[in-house]
């Protein structure tokens, strides 16, 4: 049995250290690697990556969670109406 262990200190977890295990049964690498990305996907690990690859001014961050906060409460509301 074998570990792929994987970490990010991201600002979105404050100061944790987040760390992923994914086991590996029957040297199975390609499932193993599936679920690492499930996992990641979950995380949010792709969009965290992807905002971090180039430097983002503070007052476009905000603009851009205040946007991201309004989409997330509209899609909620929509949600809980249906």
């Amino acid at each position: 049995m074998q570990y792929l262990p994987v970490c990010d200190n991201s600002s979105h977890f404050k100061g944790t250290k987040l760390t992923i295990q994914v086991t590996v049964k029957d040297n199975n690498l390609e499932q193993a690697l599936r679920s690492l990305k499930k996992k990641m996907q979950r995380e949010g690990l792709y969009k965290e990556m992807k905002l971090r690859k180039h430097y983002e001014k503070p007052c476009l961050r905000r603009a851009r969670e205040k946007e991201e906060s309004i989409r997330r409460v509209r899609k909620l509301s929509r949600r809980n109406n249906d």
